[in-house]
């Protein structure tokens, strides 16, 4: 489930940043949002905090049980400028989009669509009942693709390695000796992290800054417990992330390298000025070729006008 951003999360123009990069611990709470018809926790974007590396966007989903059909998702929108990352814990999901992908994804799997100049998609239920639970995630898109074609990969399988206490799952990047077949634009990672009871030890690279967003139970951090709907974020110039688990537990690493400038979000777009972001909403409610059409049951979203109209 994918957006919207809204001017209550964050301002659509980027604001003066003061932060001084080193290692940190600061426990940020997510904001409760609504997307279609599921309460989802919003980690990111918010108000000091636009991005976490090229990460720019992370809503943590459910658990919720769901009908399967109509409730469960969303119609078909458009987006400009970003990578759309989609991981489940539990239940499934239906992608479709205007390149004709169609698409069911299940826990353990990733769809990953990027947007480029321009496209458009919707997520519906698969008719069947289930508890829904997960992750969608954007990627800000450098400038080197991001005026480039769209496309979209479904990987049904993710390279898995063992550490102390846990699995550790890559969606993208690198971690121990394995990496994700999933497209890269910039150096970012994120990694799925099933944790027993117990301390495990994931290694970092310091030159990136990282965050950690909790699914399931409770993970411990230099003795400070993350649960879900915060975003732990841990600075740059780690080495190594101690997670200390009492139960078993899930939670999602990301990190990157920081991003190559400011990015402006708002709605369902990430541009870097004003005059792009909106022609880009205009094209779309006039049905303009930009963003081609979706084979989907759902009703077509309008882009409301931007704030600053």
């Amino acid at each position: 489930m994918s957006g919207p951003l809204r001017t209550d999360d964050i301002p659509p123009v980027p604001e003066p940043s003061d932060e001084v990069s080193r290692p940190v611990l600061q426990l940020e709470a997510s904001r409760t949002s609504t997307v279609g018809h599921l309460q989802v926790r919003r980690a990111l974007p918010r108000r000091g905090r636009r991005t976490l590396g090229a990460w720019c966007f992370v809503d943590h989903m459910g658990p919720a049980r769901t009908d399967g059909g109509v409730d469960t998702g969303i119609g078909p929108h458009p987006h400009i400028g970003l990578q759309t990352v989609t991981w489940l814990v539990a239940g499934e999901l239906r992608h479709l989009d205007s390149l004709g992908s169609d698409q069911v994804i299940r826990p353990g799997q990733l769809n990953l669509m990027t947007a480029g100049a321009g496209v458009a998609h919707a997520e519906e239920g698969t008719g069947r009942p289930v508890e829904l639970h997960g992750v969608q995630l954007w990627v800000a898109q450098p400038d080197a693709t991001r005026h480039g074609a769209p496309a979209f990969e479904h990987h049904a399988e993710l390279p898995r390695v063992e550490l102390e206490q846990g699995v550790a799952t890559i969606l993208v990047g690198h971690l121990l000796g394995a990496s994700s077949p999933a497209r890269r634009d910039t150096d970012h990672i994120g990694v799925d992290l099933d944790l027993r009871a117990g301390r495990s030890v994931v290694p970092l690279d310091r030159r990136a800054e990282h965050g950690l967003v909790v699914v399931e139970g409770v993970v411990t951090i230099e003795g400070t417990p993350v649960e879900p709907g915060h975003l732990a974020y841990l600075g740059e110039g780690r080495d190594e992330l101690a997670l200390d688990a009492p139960g078993p537990a899930r939670a999602l690493l990301l990190g990157g390298l920081p991003f190559e400038s400011p990015v402006l979000m708002w709605w369902n777009f990430v541009g870097r000025a004003r005059d792009e972001v909106e022609e880009a909403a205009d094209a779309w409610n006039r049905s303009d070729a930009r963003f081609g059409t979706v084979a989907s049951s759902l009703a077509r979203i309008p882009a409301p006008p931007p704030p600053w109209r």
